[in-house]
């Protein structure tokens, strides 16, 4: 295992606490409602915007015609791209949100454990449920490759007593899992990763970043990189530590623009003591080079920052997912999801 970044140094956590960007850019985020300002060669291209105080907990996704999808309280809301507010579907129990290349919603329907398909058609069909005759803990987030093979987090937060995935020795698995077309299903990171979250499958599919995030006293939270092979199977030799948030609240969501540079979520404002700390702030979206240096961080003033996805009639708004609230920011480049296809800068 190779580490690339390690944990920041003091004036680092300085730049933090008063919300600069580490890296190239510049950006100085205002308190709630919510001005900032930027340097010319900053990522961002306006001002952070408060946009929705409720309905958005986590799993952004967006669609060029129905607008943007949000998990929160229990349902999936959608925000119309005029900007208007409904419910989607009502108990859903989701988190991870995404559509697929023929705009087909897939959901990580954790309370149920289960990922599941919504068709074009309005009916419903379950992907997968279990593995090896056991049920999933909690799926949380899923990406896409470009064989159309879906990869997804399972992990646990909070009461573990119902878990029933373990492996051959008896040991509990937060594992990370592919879905390929034909339906099977197969574990491709067991005890690697201590508690997966976020994950994202680059474009060129080279590589697949996983976010580990255990929110327990003394748990990981940092940012991984794999290789990804043409099977779809990882290199586990390959496990390249990116980032390391330390004490404070680990990464989250994550989504790719068209450079290939990662938005990650991650990082507290208040602090969950004993397990998690923020002697400064450190929630908000933290910008990663393909090469996976630290470019620019952009507080985001509400806890906890879960998840961002790219949407906009030119996929250039980064939404971004936070205690249940919705933030919006301009970007100069465009996002890279699965669907809808990629406009030309």
């Amino acid at each position: 295992m190779k580490e690339r970044l390690g944990n920041w140094d003091r004036s680092a956590k300085l730049a933090l606490a008063v919300g600069l960007v580490l890296g190239a850019g510049s950006i100085a985020v205002g308190q709630e409602n919510n001005t900032a300002s930027f340097q010319s060669d900053s990522i961002f291209a306006g001002e952070l915007r408060l946009v929705q105080e409720h309905g958005a907990g986590e799993g952004p996704a967006w669609h060029p015609e129905k607008g943007l999808f949000t998990s929160g309280e229990g349902n999936i809301h959608l925000r119309s791209p005029s900007g208007e507010l409904s419910v989607s579907q009502t108990d859903a129990g989701s988190n991870g949100l995404m559509f697929d290349r023929e705009g087909r919603l897939i959901v990580c329907e954790a309370v149920r454990r289960r990922i599941v398909r919504w068709e074009l058609d309005g009916s419903q069909t379950v992907l997968a449920d279990g593995f090896e005759g056991m049920k999933f803990n909690q799926p949380n987030d899923l990406s896409m490759d470009s064989s159309g093979r879906i990869y997804f987090t399972d992990p646990q937060y909070g009461n573990r007593s119902a878990m029933e995935l373990v492996d051959d020795a008896g040991k509990q698995v937060e594992g990370v899992y592919r879905i390929d077309p034909d339906g099977t299903v197969a574990r491709i990171i067991a005890h690697e990763v201590d508690r997966p979250n976020g994950l994202v499958v680059t474009a060129d599919d080279r590589f697949l970043f996983v976010a580990d995030n255990n929110n327990a006293l003394g748990g990981a939270r940092k940012l991984w990189r794999f290789d990804l092979k043409a099977d779809g199977s990882i290199d586990l030799s390959s496990q390249t530590r990116i980032h390391d948030w330390g004490t404070t609240r680990g990464p989250d969501g994550m989504k790719l623009d068209q450079q290939g540079r990662l938005f990650v979520a991650a990082g507290l404002n208040q602090p969950h003591l004993p397990q998690e700390t923020a002697e400064q702030p450190t929630a908000g979206i933290y910008v990663f080079s393909p090469e996976g240096k630290l470019l620019e961080y952009l507080r985001i003033p509400r806890d906890e920052t879960t998840n961002c996805a790219f949407g906009g009639s030119d996929l250039k708004t980064l939404y971004v997912t936070a205690g249940g609230t919705l933030w919006s920011i301009p970007t100069h480049v465009a996002g890279a999801p699965v669907f809808p296809p990629r406009p030309a800068n």
